[in-house]
């Protein structure tokens, strides 16, 4: 589920946005860790591009699970794959996926709450004609476009096919910034041993 965007913040035009996947409370969510932020527990870390940062908080959702866990020869007999798309706008895609009722899954200790730059969440719905109809984004120079449950403070590679989707462009629900080789080789050696959690009988398209 996506959260349409909230707009939070100590000054006016200070804060961040919102576009919230995952267990959280809307703008008290939003406040909670624009505080971590700023009392200097949760710097900005730089992302896969300069108009994208990391938030690294510890847990503070109760029954926020990890996204994904560890392939082992216990588990992989449960592993399905299908084809998904996160939205009408985007073309499906094959993945694999554990269904999160079938596996022990840990709770997270962390999140990592990715931002976007305001200018990018711009340019991205200018792109796509369905988001057109979207309620406009906060005064905020940074907008959360996803929250991820982990056991690690640090960034655990994005999906090969998100890369790719990324490179495709913002028109097929990418961001436009071409494929890195190297960090593609590290995606695909992260989830060659780990699958996603889903929740229900198909993913989003990730």
């Amino acid at each position: 589920e996506v959260v349409e965007e909230e707009g939070v913040g100590d000054e006016p035009q200070g804060g961040w946005g919102r576009r919230h996947r995952g267990g959280g409370g809307g703008a008290a969510f939003v406040a909670r860790v624009h505080d971590a932020h700023a009392s200097g527990e949760a710097p900005l870390v730089d992302g896969y591009a300069p108009f994208c940062k990391h938030v690294f908080v510890r847990n503070f959702v109760p029954g926020t699970k990890v996204g994904a866990v560890e392939i082992t020869p216990d588990n992989e007999h449960l592993l399905r794959s299908g084809y998904s798309a996160r939205s009408d706008a985007e073309l499906p895609v094959l993945t694999r996926w554990f269904p999160q009722e079938k596996i022990d899954v840990p709770d997270a200790t962390w999140l990592d709450v990715i931002l976007y730059s305001r200018e990018q969440l711009e340019l991205e719905r200018a792109a796509v004609p369905s988001k057109a109809a979207r309620p406009p984004l906060p005064d905020a120079p940074w907008g959360i476009i996803s929250v991820k449950g982990q056991t690690v403070d640090y960034e655990c590679p994005m999906t090969p096919i998100t890369i790719m989707r990324n490179a495709l462009g913002k028109e097929e629900g990418g961001s436009g910034v071409p494929i890195d080789r190297a960090a593609y080789a590290k995606s695909v050696e992260y989830h060659q041993r780990h699958a996603p959690l889903v929740k229900g009988d198909s993913p989003n398209g990730e």
